[in-house]
């Protein structure tokens, strides 16, 4: 490549070539990848085109229909076409084992927007492979969400401004963005922007290999989710793209390298592009902070490079940039070792530790009576959790509020209305049992099947009811000394917040107040059940202190045995299960005879800087034991 010719808004960093031990760095990185199973098998390779190869025959049929519905001739109707494009991680080579396909319903402009959320969604009902089905209509690019053929799918949808679509249309002329809704625009940018990534990439062997490496690390630090405020799959591939332009001639993994060399020390909010930012024709919005109000407050802007650009990150907060920041450091550290031969690549990919980082955590609880509807909520308010997340950083009483990017899922069979209103508090049995109350709930695992269960899912008797929950998690670091009185107590009162984001939820036009319900606790990091941890310590980490919380390190230099944290559990799980309708929930006290190692915690708590988040784990809402005289009080609101 000369130096008069480049990819990218600027000259490169570096034309150099990659070095005999970079490339064998970039061999081992291959090797780790395959063995982490991020590679498809040829099976899973041709199920995935069947899969698509059906579903572009179904948009077919629903054009069909929906021209019928709009009052078309037989014939004409048929004539109308319709295609499906395929875009994300499949159209750029980087899917794996059982990552979903992104892709695109085009129709003639005949064709609305209703139509899809409706004939479609029909279409879809009536096919056997398909389950799991989730249409969400007020999304930010309206999607149905679904499993086809063992494949995860997100289907979107475009109306263009012509009566017919043949299947030799393409996207890339700016000309089809003509006369469109927003929506369009948005959906149809979506397979626009992957096909000029990859025009705009020099090597793109390189950039898969790359980008492949980025992506199992952002999922594995749970960074990896547009809806939660990170990155989404896009975002990742423009950052990969732009190294790749800085360094065209390097090997992949010196592409990671610089990869958290550069977004280590990259002076946000100066965007990152991959190409000069078009003004166009058309009139339509494209990305401007010196006009726009609202493109002034993108915290970390990475602009996508088809007309009409647009912020593909805007739901980043400050606390998730905060931890994406924290992250690009870890990354930086470790490949730097990794290029020295101190340290091997399946470091970078360690899980987070979400769950041992904070001494706080919220839990928020939903829960629906039926499976379709309860997979809507939780689109719904996973989609709005951000949100939260906005007004809970405005209170000032926080350093941040982390959420985790999984929720954790269960089904039970509730045995009577009782269980079933536990359920709706956000509350589980954890304790046994009296003889004199109703029998502990059913979970329903995969392979399990309620005996009373028919064989089309419905429940055999009248008194047992099924119960479909999500708890959604976020970390709190507190200012520290914040809200303390003059007992020495602090009280954290976010009912604000709180109310806001219920108000939120339950103004839903989809929300029933006799099928759904929502409720928030407050806990302790002692009082999570042990399936979060999945397998590790409860210990908490702290940024200054590696291999535990400072009372294990001096455990440890002292000889002492490590301390049995199960004496305490097991009395946390003795105690009588508190209402979460009161207004204040505090968070236990440590034993007395510990004191000063808890004040030495809670001032180290402030100091924290989260590096992470945990791979996803299904588990059930635990119960929040009993308010204690000291602590933090919670100011929180009523069940719904």
């Amino acid at each position: 490549m000369s130096e008069s010719k480049y990819l990218g808004v600027t000259p490169p960093i570096s034309l150099n070539p990659s070095s005999a031990e970079e490339e064998a760095i970039s061999l081992e990185l291959l090797a780790t990848l395959e063995a982490e199973g991020q590679f498809e098998s040829a099976d899973e390779s041709r199920n995935r085109e069947i899969v698509l190869g059906k579903i572009d025959k179904l948009v077919k049929e629903f054009v069909y229909k929906a021209s019928l519905k709009h009052r078309m001739s037989e014939g004409l109707a048929r004539s109308c076409g319709g295609k499906i494009f395929a875009f994300g991680s499949f159209r750029l080579g980087v899917h794996n084992t059982g990552a979903d396909i992104d892709t695109l319903c085009v129709a003639p402009s005949h064709v609305t927007r209703e139509d899809f959320f409706t004939i479609m969604v029909d279409l879809l009902k009536g096919r056997s492979e398909v389950d799991e089905l989730t249409p969400v209509p007020s999304a930010y690019v309206p999607v149905i969400k679904m499993r086809f053929g063992g494949v995860e799918i997100d289907l979107t949808f475009a109306s263009l401004q012509q009566p017919t679509i043949p299947d030799e249309l393409e996207l890339l002329d700016t000309a089809i963005l003509r006369n469109l809704d927003e929506f369009s625009i948005r959906s149809v940018n979506g397979s626009r922007v992957t096909d000029e990534i990859l025009r705009l990439v020099p090597n793109v062997t390189t950039f898969r290999l790359a980008l492949r490496c980025i992506k199992l690390w952002a999922k594995r630090r749970a960074v990896y989710s547009n809806s939660m405020g990170f990155f989404g799959g896009v975002a990742w591939a423009m950052l990969v793209a732009r190294i790749c332009q800085l360094y065209p001639n390097a090997c992949a993994g010196s592409i990671v390298s610089g990869f958290f060399r550069v977004y280590k020390k990259w002076p946000w909010p100066s965007p990152v592009t991959l190409k000069a930012i078009e003004s166009g024709t058309m009139r339509l919005r494209v990305w401007n902070p010196t006009i726009y109000e609202a493109d002034k407050f993108h915290k970390m802007p990475i602009i996508t490079p088809a007309y009409p650009s647009m912020c593909a990150t805007h739901n980043v907060s400050a606390s998730t940039k905060r931890i994406i920041e924290s992250e690009f450091g870890r990354g930086e550290e470790i490949t730097t070792k990794i290029l020295q031969g101190e340290a091997k690549w399946s470091e970078l990919f360690e899980k987070s530790d979400f769950f041992r980082r904070y001494n706080y955590y919220l839990q928020v609880n939903v829960m629906s009576t039926d499976a379709d509807s309860h997979n809507l909520l939780h689109g719904f308010v996973e989609s709005r959790l951000r949100q939260y997340i906005i007004k809970l950083e405005s209170t000032g009483l926080l350093v941040l509020a982390h959420p985790y990017v999984k929720s954790c899922d269960h089904e039970y069979v509730c045995k009577s209305d009782e269980e079933l209103e536990r359920v709706r508090q956000g509350k589980q049995p954890t304790t046994p049992v009296a003889s004199d109350t109703p029998e502990p709930m059913t979970v329903v695992g995969k392979e399990d099947k309620p005996a009373s269960e028919n064989d089309d899912g419905s429940l055999a008797t009248d008194t047992e009811k099924k119960a479909f929950t999500s708890a959604f998690y976020v970390g709190l670091l507190l200012i520290k000394g914040i809200g303390k009185a003059a007992n020495g107590k602090r009280r954290l009162d976010i009912s604000g917040p709180t109310h806001d984001f219920m108000n939120i939820v339950t103004g839903w036009d989809t929300w029933s107040n006799d099928g759904m319900a929502i409720s928030t606790s407050f806990l302790r990091q002692s009082q999570l059940p042990d399936e979060v941890f999945d397998g590790l310590p409860r210990d908490r980490v702290h940024s200054t202190v590696k291999g535990g919380s400072s009372k294990a390190k001096r455990r440890r230099e002292n000889g002492a045995p490590a301390a049995d944290n199960s004496v305490k559990r097991a009395k946390v799980a003795m105690t009588a299960v508190p209402s979460t309708s009161g207004i204040a929930a505090a968070a236990p006290a440590e034993p007395a005879a510990k004191t000063d190692d808890v004040e030495r915690e809670k001032e180290k708590d402030a100091e924290d800087v989260p590096k992470s988040t945990l791979a996803s784990t299904t588990i059930a809402a635990p119960v929040p034991p009993p308010p204690k005289q000291a602590g933090i009080k919670l100011k929180l609101l009523n069940s719904l």
